[in-house]
């Protein structure tokens, strides 16, 4: 299986969400720039987690980025079949439709391991993804570019 870049993007964000202290936020910017990805590409995976109810975006002095109760508890397995969408693994039909689609077995058992990939991840939700060894790194990737002008800020221990 592989996910999408977008869904790769999304899942990126809620792990750096992840690991913030309580009433901590971030930026949109500050999520993309400390997982190395182009800040235009994670405000359209942080707009669709929103959408699902996973990230809480607040405006204004104060605000930033946090996960929801929800999101924090959500299933990664949940979260993926939602940013992935019901696509099949394989196009059966299309332009120039394959010739076995009325008699393929692949389309059905790509189907199941699809299904077995999802499962595999429904039981672990953020909090799973971010335990050591991956929490620690999180923590300490830089809220901002230095290129941009702002220091890095340290980790607080």
């Amino acid at each position: 299986m592989r996910l999408t870049k977008f869904t790769d993007l999304a899942l990126r964000a809620v792990m750096r969400l992840a690991v913030c202290d309580e009433g901590e936020t971030l930026t949109t910017r500050e999520v993309a720039d400390g997982v190395a990805v182009p800040h235009t590409h994670m405000a359209k995976a942080i707009t669709r987690l929103q959408h699902l109810g996973v990230v809480e975006a607040r405006r204004g002095r104060g605000g930033g980025l946090a996960l929801t109760d929800f999101g924090r508890h959500a299933s990664i397995g949940w979260m993926v079949r939602e940013l992935e969408g019901d696509g099949e693994v394989v196009a059966c039909e299309g332009e120039q439709p394959c010739p076995l689609r009325a008699a393929c077995r692949l389309r059905g058992a790509l189907r199941e391991a699809q299904e077995a990939f999802h499962r595999t991840l429904d039981p672990l939700t953020p909090a799973d993804l971010v335990s050591s060894p991956t929490g620690p790194v999180l923590m300490g990737l830089p809220r901002a570019r230095p290129d941009r002008g702002a220091a890095p800020t340290e980790p607080t221990p």
